[in-house]
């Protein structure tokens, strides 16, 4: 998935979103972890919170427009990242991690079999002995399909322009794909309106194929970023993995 095109629309949607940044630096603190890897790190949401503490980030992403981002965001913070452009199924990197991480649904973009080990395997190996992979994902509770919808997503632009953001999901359940396709409507001071479409494609998971594939980790489960039991109900699907092999 190339983030280059939702790079604007991501930013406006998610950055006041907080819900997961604790539960992260929680972990790492728990953990005694210093050095830790964020796969894709997008704008720098996560990563930069992370070394404000104080911690080694190293921030891997693939899309340049959203790395351009987080670069600039960590300067204005004045926080030190070492940022890598690289794709999580093929990276390498000098140094081992005693913490991966990978957040707000990252997973999702492995869409095949041959995607998910290639990425685990550059996983394994960048992890230290005892080390510990974290990722969080969305249970797939979806809506109506095919209905267009507005989810409360209204957004004032810096030249006074409105934009209000439509969503559209169809659901591949064979293939456990969800593609949302997201129109954003904008009406310039002048009362003109423009239409951009954007998509979104995302494989979604089920906790018992999630434990098959790390079957050489021990497994935590949890349903929220509270540390909740994990239910059908749970709106989060997150898991904490620790290397044994």
């Amino acid at each position: 998935m190339d983030y280059d095109a939702l790079a604007d629309l991501y930013q406006l949607q998610y950055a006041n979103y907080r819900d997961d940044i604790a539960f992260y630096a929680r972990l790492a603190e728990r953990l005694g972890a210093q050095r830790i890897l964020e796969l894709g790190a997008g704008s720098g949401r996560i990563s930069i919170p992370l070394a404000r503490r104080g911690l080694q980030v190293t921030a891997l992403e693939p899309s340049a427009n959203m790395l351009e981002r987080a670069r600039s965001h960590a300067a204005q913070e004045n926080v030190q990242i070492q940022f890598v452009q690289a794709d999580a199924r093929d990276f390498a990197l000098e140094t081992g991690f005693e913490l991966v991480i990978a957040p707000f649904n990252m997973l999702m973009h492995l869409y095949t079999l041959p995607d998910q080990d290639a990425a685990l395997r550059c996983i394994k190996h960048h992890l230290e002995q005892g080390g510990v992979f974290a990722f969080d994902l969305y249970q797939p509770h979806f809506g109506l399909e095919g209905v267009l919808r507005h989810e409360g997503e209204t957004f004032r632009l810096p030249d006074g322009s409105r934009l209000d953001v439509f969503l559209k999901q169809k659901v591949d359940k064979t293939m456990q794909i969800c593609t949302t396709t997201y129109y954003c409507d904008t009406i310039k001071p002048n009362q003109t309106l423009q239409r951009e479409i954007f998509e979104l494609t995302q494989r979604y998971y089920t906790r018992f194929e999630l434990e098959r594939w790390l079957s050489d980790f021990r497994l935590e489960w949890y349903g929220d970023f509270l540390g909740s039991r994990l239910t059908d109900s749970s709106s989060s699907l997150i898991g904490v993995a620790k290397k044994t092999g």
